[in-house]
C-alpha cells in the first residue's frame, strides 16, 4: 500500500510504499484492548502494602470478659472486624501484576493499531526529523509550523540533539522503532515515522 510522505513543513510531497501486512490489517478491537491493558499492567510496580492482624500494633489481652457484656465475643483487638485491626487479605509489595503476551499477539496488535491510524489519517511518513541544536524552542516552532501539537515521532536514529530538544515538550514523544509501544500509538493524535525508520518497523512486526 501507499503511505503519505510529507516534508519537514508538513506538506504532502509524494507517497511511499509500505507492507500491506503491517499498515493494511483488519481492525481487531479486542486484541488491541488486551495488549494495551497488558502493557499498562506490566508497567505497574508493587509499591502498596497493608498490615495483616499479626503486624498491626495491638495487645494480646482480651478486650472484655467473655459473657455478660452483650457484644460479640472478642479475643484481641487485632481482629479484622475491629477498627484499627489487620486486613484479611492485605495488599503486598510483592504482588505480581504482569500479563503474559505472546510475540505473535503483540506484533498483530501493533499492526492493527498502525493500520487503524492510517485509516484515520493520523499516521504519515516524514522525510526526516532533525534539528541543528539541542534547543527546545526551535524544535517546538518546527512542530508548530507543521501543525502538530500531540505527536509521536518514530525515528531511525535518535541523536542527542533531537532527544534533548524534544524531552521537555509535554505533547511530544520521540523514540526509536524498538521503543514504540501500543499505549503511545493510541494516545498521541498524530504519529510520524521517518523514512529511514519505516523498514525497521516492518522488519520488527513482520
Amino acid at each position: 500500500m501507499q503511505l503519505e510522505l510529507i516534508n519537514e513543513r508538513g506538506e504532502a510531497s509524494s507517497q511511499v510504499e509500505a507492507a500491506d501486512t503491517i499498515f493494511s490489517r483488519d481492525y481487531n478491537e479486542a486484541l488491541i484492548h488486551q495488549i494495551v491493558v497488558a502493557y499498562q499492567a506490566n508497567a505497574r510496580q508493587g509499591t502498596r502494602a497493608q498490615l495483616d492482624r499479626g503486624q498491626v500494633s495491638h495487645s494480646t489481652k482480651k478486650p472484655f470478659r467473655q459473657k455478660g457484656t452483650g457484644p460479640a465475643r472478642a479475643g484481641m483487638t487485632s481482629s479484622p472486624l475491629w477498627r484499627g485491626g489487620g486486613r484479611i487479605f492485605p495488599n503486598s509489595p510483592h504482588e505480581n501484576f504482569s500479563h503474559k503476551v505472546n510475540k505473535k499477539m503483540y506484533r498483530a496488535a501493533m499492526a492493527c493499531i498502525l493500520s487503524q491510524l492510517v485509516r484515520q489519517g493520523r499516521l504519515a511518513v516524514v522525510e526526516q526529523m532533525a534539528v541543528d541544536s539541542p534547543k527546545t524552542k526551535p524544535f517546538a516552532q518546527k512542530l508548530k509550523g507543521m501543525g502538530l501539537e500531540s505527536v509521536m515521532v518514530i525515528t531511525g536514529t535518535l541523536d542527542d540533539n533531537l532527544r534533548l530538544a524534544s524531552r521537555n515538550l509535554p505533547g511530544v514523544l520521540v523514540v526509536e522503532p524498538r521503543y514504540a509501544d501500543p499505549l503511545s500509538l493510541v494516545y498521541y493524535k498524530k504519529v510520524l515515522i521517518t523514512k529511514d525508520a519505516l523498514p525497521a518497523i516492518q522488519e520488527m512486526l513482520s
